[in-house]
């Protein structure tokens, strides 16, 4: 039966992949961008600090630096990517990687880096801004939608199906889920906000391809 279940999450996010993939029409450059920031995604899950249960890693930033620098679809799809890579059994997860890894209690977080990384540059395309202001506002609320996402995972994971810890609870989920957390990612989102503008100005091709994404 669990295998069951991850052959469908695994064939889901394949399908979604694939149909935005399609939609986006990607060209040369958008193609090298998308792999760049899966890698990148990947990259950071390797840069981490030991936390109790959840621990702190770079994945968040590059997830929405994806969003905001190449936009809700191309930033949507570099970290549906890097899921997919992950899923398929290349280890660029934090624990490794495999289709069974959608039991991890934190697989949340990275559907939240999906989800994340298309809001982040949903809400810039909306404002058409490049304040540092706004990058900040996308940065949180792509934040607080990864945590939205992986808080409740994480619960139901130790809750019900991974070790059925009925002492673990929801008060524990948010605190080592979030609490413990949200202050370095925080910071993240700030280093986002402030280093956006500089990279797109290092970088112009990133203005073409967010344009056109």
């Amino acid at each position: 039966m669990k295998l069951l279940v991850a052959i469908s999450a695994l064939l889901g996010i394949m399908t979604i992949t694939f149909y935005n993939i399609k939609k986006a029409d990607l060209n040369a450059r958008s193609i090298v961008l998308v792999g760049l920031f899966a890698a990148l995604t990947a990259i950071g899950a390797y840069i981490k600090i030991p936390l109790p249960y959840v621990p702190f890693t770079m994945q968040l930033f590059f997830a929405i630096m994806a969003g905001i620098l190449l936009g809700s679809r191309l930033g949507l799809i570099s970290q549906l990517v890097y899921v997919l890579i992950g899923l398929i059994g290349i280890p660029v997860f934090t624990l490794g990687g495999g289709i069974n890894y959608i039991y991890q209690p934190t697989f949340g977080y990275l559907i939240g880096f999906i989800l994340g990384a298309y809001v982040a540059g949903k809400i810039i395309e909306i404002k058409k801004t490049e304040k540092v202001s706004w990058y900040l506002v996308a940065s949180l609320i792509s934040m607080m939608v990864i945590y939205i996402a992986g808080v409740p995972y994480y619960y139901v994971a130790k809750q019900f199906y991974l070790t059925a810890d009925s002492t673990f609870s929801i008060w524990n989920a948010i605190y080592y889920g979030f609490i413990i957390s949200v202050g370095g990612d925080t910071v993240s989102c700030i280093l986002i906000a402030m280093s956006v503008g500089r990279i797109k100005n290092a970088v112009p091709q990133l203005r073409y391809v967010y344009k056109n994404s």
